[in-house]
């Protein structure tokens, strides 16, 4: 799978959830992915802004993709 199948697929994943999860959660939810691939599949889709990404008080990172407006 190329880089633009893996950021599509950890896309899929967090659209499907439909709320936040944590990097930790998206990359159990991703089992034939590594941690890697799921790391640079977020990085990617947050810097063109299919993803946000945030980080709470407890330093636990949070991922959710981006509303596209109708």
């Amino acid at each position: 799978m190329g880089e633009a199948g893996i950021a599509d697929r950890v896309r899929s994943v967090l659209e499907e959830q439909g709320t936040a999860c944590s990097l930790d959660d998206v990359t159990q939810l991703c089992p034939d992915l590594t941690w890697n691939q799921v790391f640079l599949a977020i990085d990617y889709l947050s810097r063109t802004g299919q993803a946000d990404v945030t980080l709470d008080p407890r330093r636990v990172y949070w991922v959710q993709t981006r509303r596209t407006a109708a």
